[in-house]
């Protein structure tokens, strides 16, 4: 989550800024990118080992799931294995292509242009810089709705069990005072 927040600046203004006035700002996101993916391999190892961890974590808690946990975390392992996919698609691939500066020249996109140019009037339909960084920002904000999915249904587990605990406590003390006065008339 901090790295997405620390990228939504970027994200932001590549997004939704008035498209005309968006120059500068995949300038700025482009040099960033290109910063973050170089940083030392130490801080990948760690972002996989958090990303492994949670995984673990998830899976451990369906072990012998009471229902809650079935619900709160099926849901938050699915949406975790979105996340995932998003990040191993979108982000790491690429975080590749920002970093080589090979928006277009990609096997994929040569073959689909080939493709297209065999099929179609000629015109090559490749991604370019800007629709591979606003892809990247798209798949960023993704990723971050997930992950606050996530939070949301955790959080809402914990009020759930919380809640059934006290109408549990609750009712016990009902059938406690129902006992003691069942006692007092005999």
């Amino acid at each position: 989550m901090g790295i997405l927040f620390i990228l939504l600046p970027y994200d932001y203004n590549v997004l939704w800024h008035e498209p005309d006035d968006r120059g500068p700002y995949f300038d700025v996101l482009e040099t960033h990118l290109r910063f973050l993916h170089a940083s030392p391999p130490l801080i990948s190892r760690i972002l996989h080992i958090a990303i492994g961890v949670g995984f673990i974590g998830f899976t451990a808690k369906l072990y012998k799931p009471s229902e809650a946990n079935m619900l709160f975390d099926g849901a938050s392992l699915v949406l975790y294995m979105v996340g995932i996919t998003v990040y191993i698609a979108n982000i790491v691939k690429g975080l590749r292509v920002v970093t080589d500066g090979t928006y277009d020249q990609s096997e994929a996109a040569k073959a689909a242009a080939a493709d297209y140019e065999n099929t179609s009037s000629g015109a090559m339909p490749v991604i370019g810089r800007e629709d591979s960084l606003r892809v990247l920002a798209a798949s960023n904000t993704i990723l971050a709705l997930v992950l606050i999915g996530i939070l949301v249904l955790q959080a809402g587990q914990w009020y759930a069990q919380k809640k059934e605990e006290q109408e549990v406590a609750e009712m016990d003390k009902i059938a406690e005072e129902k006992k003691k006065g069942l006692k007092k008339k005999q």
